[in-house]
């Protein structure tokens, strides 16, 4: 993979984009428990309004966001029998998820995803200093991120809906205005596209990535411990004890960190080494070993252990963060009235390698005046029959 930077001469054409109205209630999926008017979902945050917005692709597959964090609020996709199953654990309002506890459900994070050591890095010899929220590192982005932002929401028809927001300068203390772009399509393949883009007028970093928390047997319906995840990495990223990279490149072969062949997420969880206890879990970036597919790294295949809803995930990006619900704490209560009970979620985020801009030997995220960056990633749903 490689993250695709393009030069362009219409950068501000390139990256206007107007707010749109809610869609009709008769767009809304009408097996969500969010409600299907949205009147109960939206609202106002930081005096600006917070909608709830669906796409769908024509075959009953229905996804719906917010503008709140350019969120994913639910995802409906059929399972080994038909039945229409959401996988995607999130609130039934959108002023849920203005929650500094629990800040990530379904979200877009940036500009920089994941952590930055000690909140500081360097460009070109200028020292920038973050916000730190996380022990001693700042993780994604700061406290007010782009998960904390009202985005402007264009919607292109039925199955397309597009994103935008300008972080400003030092905001949060990153260099630059920062405009980013996020674009949501629902294929007939029952694949949800997200094309990232964004430019700045000062030189910056950028590793912008969704924080969807998943759970393939249904919101709710207990532990992820038995889904089975195959990762198409030869490789990991061990961290110190505050979840920093070292560095390294490791080998997963031969350790609890070997998921090139499937296998349930909890045959190796509780092992006793020094990452997982680090991370209580997983809690790690994998580098991608490049299977191509149409052209793009093929990072995961997961599937759940009771509905057979099978997921493939495709990206330009070189890392894979995996995280295994370690932090979830019965804290917050989803849109099916359960709890985020302790690994009843995960998430899957295509990425950069954490903590890159001090990590010389890492692929690049600085991001240049008159360069646009862009990167997708898919996340392709079938199912399987299971075999008792």
């Amino acid at each position: 993979m490689k993250r695709r930077i393009l030069l362009t001469g219409l950068l501000a054409a390139a990256l206007l984009w107007t707010a749109c109205q809610q869609p009709n209630a008769n767009q809304q999926s009408q097996h969500t428990s969010v409600d299907s008017t949205a009147t109960g979902f939206n609202g106002e945050i930081d005096g600006k309004p917070a909608k709830l917005f669906t796409v769908e692709n024509g075959k009953g597959v229905k996804a719906t966001f917010t503008n709140f964090g350019a969120r994913i609020v639910s995802l409906w996709v059929p399972d080994k029998d038909g039945k229409m199953t959401d996988v995607i654990l999130g609130f039934n309002k959108a002023t849920d998820y203005n929650n500094p506890e629990e800040p990530y459900y379904g979200t877009v994070v940036g500009p920089f995803g994941n952590r930055i050591a000690k909140g500081k890095f360097s460009i070109d010899g200028e020292q920038f200093t973050l916000p730190i929220n996380n022990g001693v590192n700042t993780l994604h982005g700061g406290f007010k991120g782009v998960h904390f932002a009202v985005w402007e929401a264009e919607q292109e028809g039925k199955n397309k809906l597009r994103f935008s927001y300008t972080l400003l300068e030092k905001q949060e203390g990153f260099p630059g205005n920062i405009t980013m772009r996020v674009t949501y399509t629902l294929t007939d393949d029952n694949a949800l596209e997200i094309d990232y883009a964004a430019t700045t007028d000062k030189k910056t970093v950028i590793n912008l990535t969704n924080h969807a928390y998943f759970n393939l047997n249904g919101e709710g319906s207990g532990t992820i411990l038995d889904h089975s995840l195959q990762i198409y990495a030869d490789q990991y990223t061990p961290v110190d004890s505050t979840l920093i990279p070292t560095g390294a490149l490791t080998n997963v072969k031969g350790t609890a960190f070997d998921f090139t062949r499937a296998k349930p997420i909890g045959k190796d969880i509780e092992q006793q080494v020094i990452q997982l206890a680090y991370g209580k879990g997983y809690d790690h970036n994998f580098v991608l070993r490049a299977d191509k597919v149409d052209g793009l790294n093929h990072a995961a295949t997961l599937i759940g252990d009771k509905s057979g809803i099978k997921l493939d995930i495709y990206t330009e990006e070189p890392g894979l963060q995996f995280y295994s619900g370690n932090f979830m704490a019965d804290k917050v209560t989803l849109k099916n009235g359960k709890t985020d009970a302790f690994r009843t979620g995960l998430c899957l985020e295509t990425q950069h390698f954490p903590d890159a801009p001090n990590q010389p030997t890492f692929p690049t995220t600085i991001l240049e005046p008159g360069q646009t960056y862009t990167t997708k990633s898919i996340y392709k749903f079938g199912s399987k029959k299971l075999i008792n």
